[in-house]
């Protein structure tokens, strides 16, 4: 049997959200990444705004934006907080659109979630905005890379694959 604690479980085994009211509000940082594969020509089309429904990072980058203050009426258990930052940056490569999320906030509890939601909500309307002409994207590599803030402190992502994107 592992030591793993789950914080969202009660003793009868029932799911409830935790209680944060003892936690001092501190300041929280996240930072999430994921990929978008396409056809190379799908990316050339991203770049040179030749994307029928419009300009795709821009509303990606909104999309993002209003999935982060949003996380709390997607995912049941989370805590809605008051997200003080976000800020969404792509990369286009050969065949694929890098997407990193940042989300930051003063509270008691993180903003992991807030994180991967914007980064998953941005991947899939890059998605949307471009399956007319490529529908064998995928959406790939989701993950949380980096928290500060609270109690368990700083978590980097040890992986040998890690990029930044700028």
């Amino acid at each position: 049997m592992s030591d793993l604690q789950f914080t969202h479980l009660d003793p009868a085994g029932h799911a409830r959200m935790v209680d944060v009211a003892p936690k001092e509000p501190t300041h929280r940082r996240a930072v999430a990444r994921c990929k978008v594969m396409m056809k190379p020509e799908t990316t050339a089309a991203i770049a040179n705004r030749e994307v029928k429904k419009g300009d795709v990072l821009s509303v990606a980058r909104v999309a993002a934006i209003q999935a982060a203050k949003r996380t709390s009426d997607m995912v049941p258990l989370c805590h809605p907080l008051l997200i003080s930052s976000v800020s969404i940056n792509f990369e286009l490569g050969d065949d694929h659109v890098a997407i990193e999320a940042h989300v930051e906030c003063v509270e008691r509890t993180g903003v992991e979630m807030e994180a991967l939601h914007a980064c998953s909500v941005a991947a899939l309307t890059v998605y949307d905005m471009c399956k007319s002409a490529d529908r064998s994207m995928t959406i790939t590599e989701l993950a949380l890379w980096e928290k500060t803030g609270g109690r368990s402190g700083t978590y980097r992502r040890d992986d040998a694959r890690a990029e930044t994107v700028t």
